[in-house]
């Protein structure tokens, strides 16, 4: 297995670790790179290299989240987060689209879903509700044949 590019910042820092969220930082360690040959279409250049690459980050085993995080992405996106690339020619740039799509799904596990603030409908919106009711009956009322 080959040692992952570093993705944005070229800084010693940025090189070990991703950031994925403002307080969560996972260490590149923790992402698991496979690598395989792409399928489809592609002559001789896609039957001899590996540039197929598989993202894996297992959650349960993480030292980057916490106990309630890691619950959070479970019950989310399941205790493996999986990212495949095989788009580009390049080995070294599938790894970078993987990395980035794995990075991306733990940052949407991790998002806390905002609390719904019950509202009531304003005395207008009410009132409008009601006067298209009662035009709307009115019409109904005017398609009857007269009574006698």
């Amino acid at each position: 297995m080959y040692p992952a590019p570093p993705i944005g910042d070229h800084s010693d820092v940025e090189s070990e670790s991703i950031r994925v969220t403002r307080s969560v930082v996972v260490p590149r360690s923790e992402i698991e790179l496979r690598f395989s040959r792409s399928s489809g279409p592609g002559g001789q250049h896609a039957q001899k290299t590996e540039s197929r690459v598989e993202a894996v980050f297992d959650v349960e085993g993480s030292s980057a989240l916490t106990e309630t995080q890691k619950r959070r992405v479970v019950t989310r996106a399941g205790p493996v987060l999986r990212a495949v690339a095989q788009d580009e020619r390049s080995q070294w740039r599938n790894r970078e689209l993987a990395t980035n799509r794995l990075v991306d799904q733990l940052r949407e596990a991790l998002k806390v879903p905002r609390r719904r603030k019950a509202t009531k409908p304003s005395t207008q919106a009410r009132e409008r509700r009601l006067e298209a009711k009662r035009r709307r009956a009115q019409v109904k009322r005017m398609r009857k044949p007269p009574t006698d």
